[in-house]
């Protein structure tokens, strides 16, 4: 069994959280915190924990502080890790072959820390060059020797629309593990991606914030999302009760989780990090004065308002059901 085979069977079915990166207002990330967060998370019934993703701003962080958050999740988590590789912000705007080169550079740094497959973010360059887009990936692959993501990514977070035959031909290669669908809001083009991955034997893997339930039903049969950087157990039980077969535990389940997450993933849509931090404070995985997010849009306190009356009316039904529960149950 190939590495990348192993992965799907392990990966399949479960949930892996992008997790947040503790950090103070000016962008110094908090150590002591991430450690602490690290092994809540970890406590969690996840299969996995993807690093440097969008939700933790690993494009954002330096390649030092990319190399030490990835330690600090390495000694946390007995699971696989999953890194997000592409161009840092650091590089500035940047040619083709530079936006490539950076990728290869970011994989291979992510394999030298312990990581068992990268994630690759997609270049908006090769929009419409498919060829090109394969050749990222096995170049990839073949430098830093891990199995590969792809990341169909929306446009509003820097990505572009992937094809289904693109999705056909990344998911054709032998390092391929599976590609993780964020479209954020466009059904069709959601769809059109799990038709096209079906039948691949790879992870179809939902990043559908706002579409994960019907992401489910539509085909996916993984995860990988930013609104499980906190509150963890909202995501999980979706899931696994839509690989149940528990059709009325999956509605009741998926609409709590759809009400989680039209508090925080909604416009400025950058601001989902922050709110996602938020989260994690009221819950108490991170310190307040580790959950900033210098880098996404200045939101208002009416904003963490929401995110907490609603965290507290979902943590009040959970009471309530507990106390419905048949004695000795």
């Amino acid at each position: 069994m190939s590495a990348s085979e192993d992965l799907v069977r392990r990966l399949r079915g479960t949930v892996l959280p992008a997790v947040a990166t503790p950090m103070d207002a000016a962008g110094v990330v908090d150590l002591r915190a991430l450690r602490g967060y690290a092994e809540r998370i970890a406590a969690e019934r996840i299969g996995g924990v993807a690093v440097w993703a969008h939700t933790g701003r690993g494009l954002y962080l330096s390649e030092e502080d990319r190399r030490r958050v990835l330690a600090v999740w390495r000694e946390a988590v007995d699971r696989p890790l999953v890194a997000g590789v592409g161009v840092p912000r650091a590089a500035g705007a940047v040619g083709l072959g530079d936006a490539v080169d950076a990728t290869v550079a970011m994989a291979v740094a992510a394999a030298e820390g312990g990581a068992d497959a990268v994630m690759v973010y997609p270049l908006a360059q090769l929009d419409g060059d498919d060829d090109a887009a394969v050749e990222l990936h096995e170049r990839v692959a073949g430098a830093s020797g891990l199995p590969v993501v792809g990341f169909f990514l929306h446009g509003e977070a820097g990505g572009y629309p992937y094809p289904p035959g693109l999705v056909e031909r990344l998911l054709g290669l032998p390092s391929a593990v599976g590609i993780k669908l964020a479209t954020l809001d466009r059904a069709m083009a959601c769809q059109d991606a799990i038709r096209a991955a079906q039948g691949s034997g790879a992870l179809v893997i939902t990043g559908e914030d706002r579409m994960f339930g019907p992401s489910l039903m539509w085909g996916a049969d993984s995860a990988l999302v930013g609104i499980a950087a906190a509150r963890v157990p909202l995501t999980v039980a979706v899931l696994e009760a839509w690989r149940a077969g528990d059709h009325g535990r999956f509605v009741r389940a998926s609409a709590r989780l759809d009400r989680f997450a039209e508090a925080t993933f909604l416009a400025p849509i950058e601001g989902y990090v922050q709110r996602m931090l938020w989260a994690a404070v009221w819950e108490g995985l991170i310190p307040e004065e580790a959950a900033h997010d210098p880098y996404g849009p200045g939101l208002p306190a009416s904003e963490r308002r929401a995110v907490v009356d609603c965290l507290e009316a979902l943590a009040k039904e959970d009471v309530r059901e507990r106390d419905d529960e048949p004695a000795g149950r």
